[in-house]
Parts: C-alpha cells; structure tokens; sequence
C-alpha cells in the first residue's frame, strides 16, 4: 500500500501528526509521505491507495468550529478514486470539524472511509491510533466478506473507546 498525507497546520501540531502518521505507517511496511498542503508532492499523490488529509481546528472554543484554512483545503488538487481518511487536531472540542474536512474531501472526489480528531495533548498516540485503524480497516476490506461483517467498524472510524485524547467520528 503507498499512502500520502496532506496536511495544513497553524502551529505546527497538525503537521507534526502529519509526519508521525507518515512515520507510523512506514514502520508497519506502508510506503507513505507526508507533505504540506501548500507542497503538495504530486507523483506521491498519484501513487497514493489511500490519501490522508488534516488539518487544525479553527473557531471559538465551544461553537462555530471548522477546519482550518479550508479554502486551501478545497483547492487540493483531484484525489477522485482514492480511499480516504481525514483527521483534525484540536485543543478543547473540535465541533463538526471532521464532518466538514470530510465534505471538502469527497467534494475533491475521495471516498472518505473515516476520521479522528487528535487532541494537540496526545499527538504521538493519536497519529498511531489512526494508522492502527486504518491497517484494521484494510485488513478487513482484504478479508472474506463473512469476516468483513464481523468487523468493529474501523473501516468508518467509528469505534468506541478512543480515549487518550483522540476521537472517533463517523464519516
């Protein structure tokens, strides 16, 4: 599997999960690069099973939440045919922030199989949550179709238990 990260970040978190993803996947035997959303590596892309975008959460604290520079998000360049994950770090609550990445990232033609919010308290441990997730769901996606109704749900990343700062949505 070749995977690609795009991400856009503020302060630096989103992008720091953007390479512990990166670096998670490469250590379980995916090939994976992560690049900023403003640098986007094309042959990358192209090669890409599955393309992973994040960003940060922008608004105020308790309402009004959605991702972050959207309007470089929507100008992502096609990503038609391509599983997707989408993922969103946060410091107190990150609304429909997933929800809308996600609607930005089908509108760019990928086909959303799931997403997390990362708290910016727990980066390492969200990131290599994702990727965990995200290798159950392609396991299962591999598996009979018997073994794959008997999955937990991964594959939309809604799971419960998440804890450690890091968040299930359903996409």
């Amino acid at each position: 599997m070749n995977a690609v990260v795009i991400s856009e970040s503020l302060t630096g978190n989103t992008r720091r999960t953007a390479d512990l993803i990166a670096a998670e996947l490469g250590a379980r035997g995916v090939r994976a690069v992560a690049c900023s959303i403003t640098a986007v590596d094309y042959q990358a892309l192209s090669a890409a099973d599955v393309v992973i975008v994040g960003t940060w959460t922008d608004g105020i604290v308790f309402f009004g939440q959605r991702p972050g520079r959207a309007a470089r998000l929507r100008a992502m360049p096609s990503i038609a045919g391509k599983k997707a994950i989408v993922f969103c770090t946060y410091a107190v609550d990150p609304g429909k922030t997933l929800d809308k990445l996600s609607d930005i990232v089908r509108d760019r033609g990928g086909d959303v199989i799931g997403g997390m919010a990362i708290r910016r308290t727990n980066l390492a441990g969200g990131a290599a949550e994702l990727v965990t997730r995200l290798l159950d769901a392609e396991e299962g996606a591999d598996a009979p179709a018997a073994e794959a109704s008997a999955s937990t749900g991964a594959s939309t990343g809604a799971s419960s238990g998440a804890g450690a700062g890091a968040e299930a949505a359903s996409s």
